[in-house]
């Protein structure tokens, strides 16, 4: 009997064991600053600097949500449509505290990021210093004894999306999934590599924001630029603008008549009578003002529009790793020969269904009139 009762005692204890929480290990990364960051545990409490980067967050968590504490109101002003989405699926959202606007430093609020006491906060390669010289805002985190690592999807994407996945996956231990998405990123990047290897790259020029703002704003070095060059393009405008982006002349652009000409547009430009393309966006709605874009003088007379090879994407393609179906779309106009057998849309929808947050539909690029959809 003493037996038995000691055999019941130890069941007991291992049951009770293997009830409790496993303890969580620490983690730690090499964030783009090259600046080792140590977590005693997967973050849970996560300020997000700039907004717009929930949209990183949402392709490798379920709930990307319920690891805020507070975050840029950047999304909310600049990517409505996506907002829209994370609202309607998951409505506290609304509730999330905002640390500024988050789209530039001076719009950031690092005392109301320190009042929210987060176990983590993020920041993104251009919100990483301040005028007084890179590294200060991470500095006073690090005085303030918070936690803080560096991410970007946007400066340099070819070379910092990856990366930043990786050290985002690792922060919030979502590593398996954070995996998943660079395996299948680099699946269909190593695919858009071999077929534009050799051909002959078309001149470019990306419209940024069409329609909304005097022409023409359009990217520089880096951005929407990496994706034009991977794509297998040339990019007009980066041998005239000394940054990421700026802006050109009516008459610089009809000067160069480049042979394809790609306007960039979102919900954000409706009031502004621009290109809008967005999630939820219907093509009905879509067309009307993509017809109108190339219907403004100056943009009708350029050959690319008269040839059909004139197109628009989403303008919010350019601060996310969904950019990857970008670069597949652009490809695709730019050597539609060499990608007959790829459907951008599948590539689209298998995100959606397997990693991203929030459903992705919706008329994210469109093509010209009459033009033959390759």
């Amino acid at each position: 009997m003493a037996s038995l009762s000691r055999l019941l005692l130890v069941v007991g204890a291992l049951l009770s064991a293997l009830a409790l929480p496993a303890r969580a290990e620490p983690v730690t990364v090499t964030d783009l600053l090259g600046r080792s960051v140590t977590l005693p545990a997967p973050a849970k409490r996560i300020v997000l600097a700039q907004g717009r980067q929930l949209n990183a967050l949402g392709l490798i968590h379920p709930d990307p949500i319920s690891l805020l504490a507070g975050w840029g109101a950047d999304h909310r002003r600049q990517n409505p449509d996506a907002y829209a989405r994370y609202r309607a699926k998951f409505p506290v959202i609304e509730s999330v505290p905002t640390v500024g606007d988050g789209g530039t430093q001076d719009g950031f609020s690092f005392e109301k990021a320190v009042s929210l006491s987060p176990d983590l906060v993020i920041l993104s390669s251009s919100l990483a210093g301040t005028r007084r010289g890179p590294g200060d805002l991470v500095q006073r985190f690090e005085a303030a004894g918070i936690k803080v690592a560096v991410v970007d999807f946007y400066l340099q994407p070819m070379r910092d999306t990856l990366p930043s996945l990786r050290i985002l996956g690792k922060l919030i231990g979502r590593q398996e999934q954070a995996e998943a998405y660079i395996r299948f990123y680099q699946e269909r990047r190593r695919l858009i590599e071999e077929r534009v290897r050799g051909a002959e790259r078309p001149a470019v020029f990306m419209h940024a924001h069409a329609g909304g703002f005097d022409c023409c704003p359009t990217p520089g070095k880096g951005t929407f630029d990496d994706f034009i060059t991977a794509a297998g393009g040339r990019n007009i405008a980066a041998a005239m603008l000394p940054g990421a982006s700026g802006q050109i002349s009516l008459e610089q652009l009809l000067a160069a008549d480049p042979a394809i000409y790609v306007g960039t547009g979102g919900t954000h430009l409706a009031k502004l009578n621009g290109l809008v393309l967005g999630l939820g966006v219907s093509r009905e709605t879509a067309a009307p003002t993509f017809a109108a874009l190339l219907g403004r003088p100056g943009i009708a007379a350029l050959a690319a529009v008269r040839n059909h090879r004139a197109y628009g994407l989403w303008q919010l393609f350019n601060d996310t790793p969904l950019h990857i179906v970008a670069i597949e779309r652009l490809a695709k106009w730019f050597h539609p020969d060499r990608f007959a057998d790829v459907d951008p849309q599948v590539t689209l929808d298998e995100i959606s269904r397997h990693f991203s947050a929030i459903p992705l539909d919706g008329a994210l690029w469109i093509e010209s009139a009459g033009q033959a959809k390759p």
